[in-house]
């Protein structure tokens, strides 16, 4: 009886914990510290931006006839995200509302017990994933503003990169599903009528801060002077050598797809808040 007793106990103590660790993440979300994660992830899509000019454009990294892999059809760029987003899917990646994968169908369950993440954002978040266009964004656009014409032979580092560049770009993008939330909770009086009536014009206009979007550019082309200096042991030199990539890339993927990204993530999640 003893023994029963303590099992309830501890049944009621865990589902206790994790009820407080849910609810506890429900006030993480502010403004205040949007904003301030979004400015963390400047960090890590820069230092994605070196890594990948390190390497030439290698042009068979994304040839889907180069690669000729048994059993898969596509490039090798391809093989490498699916691949792994399958090994980050069983390892628990896609359950955090943070994330969102490339190559979403058939991906594995989780593998692992699952984390009670917060349920901050309204249940129509899941069904929003722009990664088709952050993938021909990508391809398209950024790497020939990036990546120096040539081939160095090294295929699944390019693809690597790309790789950790990709879902970098992505996590930033799709971070508008809680700026959007977020703003949406500061000012429901303001959002709900343009909603209501389907209005995207009306709500990209109201999320749309010209001074703020400049001086987001103006941060990230600067870091990115930073971070992509040569530094050496003589002061007197650093700054003045070699970057290791063109600090203007940085500024212009925030200026001409980051932020119309974001925007178009926050519209869309706006769209369904009030479902």
């Amino acid at each position: 009886m003893m023994h029963r007793f303590s099992l309830v106990i501890l049944v009621l103590t865990i589902c206790g914990v994790r009820c407080r660790m849910a609810k506890a993440e429900e006030n993480v979300y502010t403004l205040a510290s949007v904003r301030e994660d979004l400015i963390r992830q400047e960090d890590t899509i820069i230092y994605g931006l070196i890594e990948r000019a390190k390497f030439p454009s290698n042009s068979h990294t994304y040839d889907e006839k180069y690669a000729q892999i048994p059993g898969f059809s596509g490039s090798l760029v391809e093989f490498v995200v699916k691949n792994t987003e399958d090994v980050q899917a069983k390892a628990g990646r896609y359950t955090n509302p943070e994330e969102n994968p490339f190559f979403p169908e058939n991906l594995p369950p989780t593998s692992v017990p699952s984390y009670p993440f917060s349920q901050f954002l309204h249940p129509g978040a899941a069904s929003i994933n722009i990664n088709k266009s952050v993938w021909k964004m990508y391809l398209r656009d950024l790497l020939p503003l990036l990546a120096t014409s040539g081939d160095d032979g090294n295929y699944a580092q390019t693809a690597a990169a790309d790789l950790s560049l990709l879902q970098a770009i992505s996590r930033r993008i799709h971070y508008g599903k809680f700026v959007a939330e977020v703003k949406f909770r500061d000012a429901p009086q303001d959002y709900e009528p343009l909603i209501r009536a389907k209005d995207r014009e009306g709500l990209m206009k109201l999320l749309t801060f010209a001074s703020v979007e400049e001086t987001v550019r103006k941060r990230v082309e600067k870091k990115a002077t930073v971070f992509g200096q040569e530094v050496g042991l003589d002061s007197d030199n650093d700054g003045k050598g070699k970057s290791k990539f063109d600090p203007t890339v940085a500024s212009r993927l925030y200026k001409n797809w980051v932020i119309p990204l974001t925007k178009e993530v926050q519209v869309e999640y706006l769209l369904r808040r009030v479902d």
